[in-house]
């Protein structure tokens, strides 16, 4: 029994840092690199001018009512 938690400790210390790490790896190349892509190839094309004309043909400005 003698030196139980330490051994138990160094253990379970390990495992979490796996568990935290392995987690993080998994949030950024299955969450954060696709939405980074997601918006850049959404304004790669992106023309405000266009979509400008089409929210103020739809009335959802109030400032620029549709004419």
């Amino acid at each position: 029994m003698r030196g139980l938690l330490a051994r138990r400790m160094k253990f379970h210390l390990v495992g979490a840092f796996l568990v935290s790490m392995g987690s993080a790896a998994l949030y950024k190349f299955g969450v954060a690199e696709p939405r980074k892509q997601a918006y850049a190839d959404f304004y790669r094309n992106y023309d405000p001018m266009k979509d400008y004309k089409a929210m103020k043909a739809a009335g959802v400005l109030e400032s620029a009512p549709p004419k």
